[in-house]
This record gives structure tokens, C-alpha cells and sequence, in this order.
């Protein structure tokens, strides 16, 4: 349009002469074409290359089991500097997930008070504030103060009901503070990604709860239900996990967790008897199980007692949603879970169906995985600090958990040396090959593989001398 206009008014000065009218037009011809002429050589590339159409997934891709089989290829991709200049960093990114998070735990808190007639006091909505204006200190300093309150004889109601939204907020937060945000990101999506349709996701380590749930609330799209089986005991949990996916996933009752705090003594007291009893003979009693009688009443106590209550209401969890599948991200061996268990990539699916059975197959599989995350730490010219290779680490030793409790004591020993490749200061996978060594009748090796590990490692040397005594008692953790 630009050149039609041009030439209609050179036409319109020379209007006296036809000659002059030839011309001048022929005059603009010769410029039009040198000014297409510039424009290709400023731009050489300026024709598409042709593309060929994406061919859609098959039926077969697109089925769980299909998508089961691809995730032990998937691992966090290197870093690059290809992105474009403009594309936020990492950090932004965090940054930006944490605001939105803490805005989103605000909301729950409202609602939660809001459905119990309640009103969120100043020091609360302090408390969320700081968050959403990233002051960790301020947070820190309000989260313990309010956290011994909590432990008074009589806690405020609005802050007893919407502490678990406070709770997880600050965790959240915490966990995004000592992680590198590229690697939090990276550890997050592989999580997630793991996870097939419709699946509920357990997380239990601080990292494979927190940062799931931050990146599950704000990525867009159908939040995942997140469940921690480290809390099912907290009834102020549950209150909270109903109010959250009570639409999506039948959860605990009170019921539910006095029945599984009775077994649990029950369990207990019987044991505790048998040791009284039968002192000559191994004990049943675990270690850091506290477990004692006061007059006729049973008192326990510690990390043991509460896991073996955990692990019962995970059980009665998967027993009322008897059609929901569910991952593992474990803390605490629950070896009540192995029986049909499959590795998923880095997680352990439960109830694993017939497509996804626990077999050499599958074994070999998820150790090419640990493998390729191996060479994805060691090979990282930037290196990685402890704290991520410590969560990769523990899910590479929950997978080897599940082949030694499944009598995979081959595939068990492969992963629990890949998982001391990736983070060879972490005492977790140097115990469970210890344990697999002597149970093996190799216990020459386990005793040498803790006095390396204590060599190298002078910090946890009284640990490691814990575990030993654990383990010559014939006991395991």
C-alpha cells in the first residue's frame, strides 16, 4: 500500500508530460525493486525452512503402562545458558512460587476459620504476610513462638485449627531457602513428573513433601493430592488433610487412628513382655523404640513408636481408596508396603498393578536410572552441594529397600552403592548395604565398609558406631 501510494502522487508532479509520466515511473519501478533487493540481503533467511507435521502419540504411548516404562530414561536435564536472555532465572522463578504459595495458604486459613466460625487474629495475618513478603526471619521468629504456644495446656482454637496451613508454609519456605533454586526446580519436576495420572503422591523426606507441594500448587493445572505419611498420626493433620482433598480421597477418621494406636500397643506390650521374659533370647523391642510400663499403663515414645503408627494408618489409607493409586517418596522404611511394590522411576509405586510388576526386568531398569543419576551428578562441572544430592540419594536407597526386602539382594546391592555414588557422605545407603552385606553372610565387608565410612566422615562417627552395635546385636534398624 505504501508503494501504490508513491507512485499515484510522483504521477500527479509530472502531469504535463507522457514522457516525463514514463519516466519517473519507470524511476519508481527501479526503486521498488532496489528496496526488495536491500531487504533480502538484510535478511537472507528470510524463507521458513519446511517442517514436517508432529505425528501424534500412539494408544500405547499414551497408556500407564507405556508411561511407566519412559520415566526411567527421564532425569533432570544439565543446565544451560541457552535460555533466552529475558526468560526469568531460577531464582525469580522460586521467588515468584513462594509469594503465590504463602498467598494460597493465606486463603486455605481463611476458609479453614471461616468453616469453624472463626477469625484469623493480627499475629496470624502477620504471620502469612511475612511470608508473602519473603522475611524468613520475621517468619522464623513468629513460627516459634507460635509453635510454644501450640504446646500450652490450652492452645487458641483459631490458631490450633489453622496451624497445619501455617506449618506448611513455613516448611515450604525453609525447604526453598537451603535449596539452590535450580535444583529445587529440577528435583520437584522429576517428582512430579513421575506421577501417573490420577496418582496420589506420598511424600515423607522435609524435601520430597515441601517442594513437591510448592511447585504441585503453582505450576497451572489439576493440583495433585500430596499426602505425608509422617503426620498420619496428628489428628490436626487429618482435620486438615479433609479439608484439602476430602473431595478427592477417603481419609482417616478418628477411628482410624485410635485403631491403629491400640494395635500398635497391643503389638508392643507383647513384645516388651518377651524381652522381660526371655532375656537370653534376641530382642523384639527395636531400636529407639521406647517402650516402657507405668504401673499397669504402657507408655512409648520416640521416632520408632510413631512410624510403626504411621505406617499402620498408610495401610488403612490405601485400604479405603482401594481405587486410587499411590507413590512413595520414603523416609521411613514401611516394609509392610514392599509386597506389591514397583520402582517409578525415582519413586516406589504401592500396589503396584500387574503392568508394573517387581521383576528382573523392571529391577534393571530402575538401576539404569540410579546409574544415569550418577552421571548426571559426577559429570556436573558446577557441582552439586550435599543437601541435593542427599534427596536423590534417599529415594535411590528406598528403591534399594524394596529389592532387598523383595530377596533382590543382587539389584539391592548395585543401588545402595549407586546411592553412595551420589552423595557419599550420607550414612543412609552405607547402612542399608551394611545390612544387606550381613545379612548375606558377608559381615567382614559390612565392618569395613563402616570404618571407611567413619574415616571419611569423623562427624558421624558416633553414629556409625550406633549402627554397628545394631547390627552385631543382629537387629536392624
Amino acid at each position: 500500500m505504501r508503494h501504490r501510494n508513491t507512485r499515484t502522487s510522483t504521477g500527479q508532479a509530472a502531469h504535463g508530460s507522457t514522457d516525463n509520466k514514463v519516466v519517473l515511473w519507470l524511476l519508481a519501478v527501479g526503486c521498488l525493486l532496489l528496496m526488495v533487493l536491500g531487504q533480502f540481503r538484510k535478511n537472507p533467511e528470510t524463507t521458513p525452512s519446511p517442517q514436517g507435521p508432529v505425528a501424534p502419540p500412539t494408544a500405547s504411548e499414551n497408556s500407564s503402562n507405556a508411561a511407566r516404562d519412559r520415566l526411567f530414561a527421564r532425569l533432570p536435564h544439565k543446565r544451560t545458558n541457552s535460555e533466552p536472555e529475558t526468560a526469568p532465572t531460577a531464582e525469580q522463578v522460586v521467588s515468584d512460587k513462594l509469594v503465590q504459595f504463602a498467598h494460597s495458604r493465606r486463603d486455605i486459613a481463611e476458609a479453614i476459620a471461616k468453616k469453624h466460625g472463626l477469625k484469623m487474629t493480627e499475629e496470624i495475618e502477620r504471620f502469612f504476610s511475612a511470608a508473602e513478603a519473603g522475611n524468613f526471619e520475621a517468619l522464623k521468629g513468629m513460627f516459634e513462638d507460635f509453635k510454644q504456644r501450640l504446646r500450652s495446656e490450652e492452645p487458641e482454637t483459631e490458631l490450633r485449627k489453622i496451624w497445619p496451613a501455617m506449618f506448611e508454609t513455613f516448611c515450604v519456605t525453609e525447604v526453598a531457602r537451603d535449596w539452590p533454586p535450580q535444583q529445587l526446580l529440577e528435583y520437584g519436576q522429576a517428582v512430579l513428573g513421575a506421577l501417573l495420572p490420577g496418582m496420589v503422591y506420598v511424600g515423607g523426606t522435609d524435601a520430597g513433601r515441601y517442594i513437591p507441594t510448592l511447585l504441585n500448587e503453582t505450576s497451572g493445572g489439576e493440583p495433585r493430592v500430596i499426602v505425608t505419611q509422617n503426620a498420619l498420626a496428628d489428628s490436626g493433620y487429618l482435620e486438615y488433610l479433609g479439608f484439602l482433598h476430602g473431595d478427592r480421597l477417603a481419609t482417616l477418621s478418628g477411628e482410624d487412628s485410635q485403631r491403629a494406636f491400640e494395635s500398635y500397643l497391643a503389638d508392643a506390650r507383647q513384645r516388651l513382655e518377651h524381652d522381660r521374659n526371655f532375656p537370653d533370647e534376641p530382642r523384639q523391642l527395636r531400636p529407639g523404640e521406647d517402650v516402657q510400663m507405668e504401673g499397669h499403663k504402657l507408655r512409648v515414645s520416640g521416632q520408632v513408636a510413631v512410624m510403626d503408627i504411621n505406617e499402620r494408618l498408610l495401610q488403612t489409607l490405601l485400604a479405603k481408596n482401594p481405587d486410587l493409586s499411590f507413590a512413595l517418596e520414603e523416609s521411613f522404611p514401611f516394609k509392610s508396603t514392599y509386597g506389591a511394590a514397583s520402582p517409578l522411576g525415582p519413586l516406589v509405586e504401592l500396589r503396584a498393578p500387574d503392568a508394573n510388576p517387581l521383576n528382573a526386568e523392571r529391577a534393571a531398569q530402575s538401576i539404569d536410572y540410579w546409574r544415569a543419576a550418577v552421571q548426571r551428578f559426577t559429570g556436573d562441572s558446577e557441582g552439586e552441594d550435599f543437601i541435593t544430592r542427599k534427596a536423590w540419594a534417599q529415594m535411590a536407597t528406598a528403591q534399594g529397600n524394596l529389592f532387598a526386602g523383595r530377596q533382590y539382594s543382587a539389584e539391592a546391592e548395585q543401588t545402595y552403592r549407586l546411592a553412595r555414588d551420589i552423595a557419599p557422605g550420607f550414612l543412609e545407603p552405607v547402612g542399608g548395604l551394611a545390612r544387606l552385606l550381613v545379612g548375606t553372610g558377608r559381615a567382614s565387608e559390612a565392618w569395613q565398609l563402616l570404618d571407611d565410612f567413619a574415616h571419611a566422615n569423623a562427624g558421624q562417627r558416633e553414629a556409625v558406631e550406633a549402627f554397628r552395635r545394631t547390627l552385631r546385636a543382629g537387629q536392624s534398624l
